[in-house]
C-alpha cells in the first residue's frame, strides 16, 4: 500500500517563521495596533484571515484585514529571492520519495509565495503534490489542509504522517487521524507541541533524516 508524508513547510522545511512574525509585527504597527512579537510567534501557522482575527478579536474593525493582509504579504515579499531552507529540508523529501512515500505539501502559503517557498527547498522532483491556502475552505488548525493532501495522494489517514512545527499543525493532523511529527525549528516548545498531539519530535528536518529509521517515517 502507498504511503504519505505530508509536510508543513513555514518553520518545517524553511526557516520563515521570524521573517513571518517580523512583517506581520510591522504590518499591524502600520494600522496602529501594538501586538507584542511573542503573540505574534504564537500566531504563526494559522492562515491570514485567522492569525488576525486571533491577534485581533472578533471585535477589531474586519474592514481593515485585507489590508492587513496586503501590507504582510509586500513586506514578507522583500525576502522571497533569499528564503532560507533548513538544513537537508530537500534531501529528506528527495530520501522519502525514493523510499516510495508520496511527498505532499500543506501549507498556508500560497501563489508566488509558495512559488518562492518551493524554490527554497529545491527538491520539485520529489513532491507528488501541494495542498495550499488556495484549494481549502478552512486552513489549519481545521483538518482540511491534512485531509486535502491526503486525497492528493490518494493515501488513507492511517498511512500517513504529517511533519509541523507549530501547535495548529498537530491539532490539524491530529484531527485529521494521521500519526503527527513535530519540529522544533519554528520555536514552538516541545511540551506544548506534545500536548497538541506530536507523537515524535525531532530538532529540524536533519534530525530528521539522521533519525528516520527510529521515526513513524521508518
Amino acid at each position: 500500500m502507498e504511503r504519505a508524508a505530508v509536510f508543513d513547510v513555514d518553520g518545517t522545511l524553511v526557516d520563515t517563521n521570524h521573517l513571518h512574525v517580523t512583517t506581520w509585527w510591522e504590518a499591524l504597527r502600520q494600522a496602529g495596533h501594538q501586538v507584542p512579537m511573542h503573540a505574534v510567534h504564537r500566531a504563526i501557522g494559522l492562515g491570514s484571515d485567522d492569525l488576525v482575527a486571533h491577534l485581533l478579536g472578533e471585535d477589531r474593525d474586519k474592514d481593515q484585514d485585507d489590508e492587513l493582509s496586503a501590507a504582510h504579504k509586500a513586506l514578507y515579499g522583500q525576502y522571497f529571492d533569499r528564503l532560507p531552507a533548513l538544513q537537508d529540508a530537500g534531501r529528506l523529501l528527495r530520501h522519502l520519495d525514493q523510499e516510495g512515500w508520496r511527498v505532499v505539501l500543506a501549507t498556508s502559503a500560497g501563489g508566488a509565495e509558495l512559488s518562492a517557498l518551493r524554490r527554497a527547498i529545491g527538491a520539485d522532483e520529489a513532491i507528488m503534490a501541494t495542498a495550499s491556502a488556495d484549494d481549502v475552505e478552512e486552513g489549519k488548525p481545521a483538518p482540511e489542509p491534512v485531509e486535502h493532501a491526503l486525497e492528493l495522494a490518494g493515501v488513507p489517514a492511517e498511512r500517513a504522517v504529517f511533519v509541523g512545527d507549530t501547535v495548529w499543525d498537530m491539532q490539524a493532523g491530529t484531527r485529521a487521524g494521521v500519526r503527527c511529527v513535530g519540529v522544533l525549528c519554528g520555536g514552538i516548545p516541545r511540551a506544548d507541541l506534545e500536548e497538541a498531539g506530536a507523537q515524535a519530535i525531532y530538532d529540524d528536518p536533519a534530525h530528521l533524516l539522521a533519525s528516520l529509521a527510529d521515526s513513524p517515517l521508518a
